[in-house]
């Protein structure tokens, strides 16, 4: 039995999922899977386990919902049946806001980080309707210390040599044609920023009889994922508005880079960084072409990042398990 405790005390680095594609996407970027280690009393969840970027690494995702009191849930389970976890991901797709000072384009990847008063993710949903404006409540924990030293290194690198996410994206598809028709890049002409406040036709899947004069002309781009910086807006539906984004960036007094669900849940108890694949443009043009190429996205960023945390720094011994199945 003590044997089998030290086993779940391997793992350092937790990372959620709300989808299961998406943490199919991080299975798939894994170097190495351990075999499953038997449940926990008192946790239903099933885990994934294995070797990334030299961590040990436990793999959940929301399966029976979405939103803050479901990741919150997973957390609290992963966090008691391996309590040596240090690191924590929230990993998937997420809405993106492009603007003139953010050139965010579908398949890029959005990390939290802090900017002024908050720490990263901003739970948009809770706060105070004021005389002249909305203040947001509660307090979410910034990413720790070691991530925030990492994502600085490799923002530095990426400054003088591309970003990894390619590479590890071809090494994944190397794993078969399944994998590589379920998570390849769109066509660049489905990836259509409208204007604001024109809203997508009803009962259409695609926007194939959208008003393609409203459609945004921008800068052709290099298809090399970019990786941004900064807030990440959460909360417990999906944002559909272009204009709500906009209006609840104002909000909070800095840019808004992302929408997304459920992270806001994590950072209430433990301190958390937050990678988001974009998949759309958080307005009503919502559809899921982009969702598994962004999700794949977010997983190799991820990975990328996790190289940059040295597994030593960890009481914790984080060296291979020797039960690989």
């Amino acid at each position: 039995m003590e044997e089998q405790d030290r086993r779940y005390e391997r793992y350092t680095v937790g990372i959620i999922c709300a989808i299961e594609f998406e943490m199919s996407a991080v299975r798939y970027m894994l170097d190495k899977e351990h075999q499953c280690l038997p449940r926990k009393r008192g946790d239903s969840t099933l885990y994934i386990l294995g070797e990334l970027s030299g961590h040990n690494v436990v793999l959940a995702s929301l399966s029976g919902g979405q939103g803050k009191s479901a990741a919150a849930a997973i957390a609290k389970d992963m966090t008691r049946s391996f309590p040596c976890i240090d690191v924590r991901l929230m990993v998937g797709i997420g809405g993106g806001v492009p603007n003139e000072k953010n050139d965010i384009r579908l398949g890029d990847v959005v990390i939290s980080m802090p900017d002024g008063q908050h720490g990263g993710v901003v739970q948009y949903d809770l706060g105070k309707q004021t005389e002249n404006d909305f203040l947001i409540k509660g307090f979410l924990w910034p990413p720790p210390g070691v991530l925030r030293s990492a994502v600085g290194i490799m923002r530095s690198d990426h400054r003088v040599s591309k970003n990894k996410i390619p590479e590890f994206l071809s090494v994944m598809f190397q794993r078969g044609d399944d994998v590589r028709t379920s998570y390849q890049r769109p066509h660049e002409e489905s990836d259509e920023l409208f204007e604001l406040g024109y809203r997508h036709v009803p009962n259409q899947v695609t926007c194939e009889k959208c008003n393609k004069t409203k459609v945004i002309q921008r800068d052709p781009r290099e298809l090399m994922p970019k990786i941004h910086y900064g807030l990440i807006a959460s909360g417990d539906s999906i944002m559909r508005s272009a204009t709500n984004a906009a209006e609840i960036g104002g909000r909070v007094v800095g840019d808004i880079l992302c929408f997304e669900i459920g992270a806001a849940g994590i950072m209430t108890e433990y301190p958390c960084i937050v990678i988001r694949g974009i998949s759309d443009y958080a307005d009503s043009h919502k559809n899921d072409a982009w969702e598994h190429y962004a999700a794949a996205v977010a997983a190799g960023c991820a990975k990328e990042l996790l190289s940059y945390v040295d597994p030593q720094e960890y009481s914790t011994t984080t060296e291979s398990l020797d039960f690989d199945g």
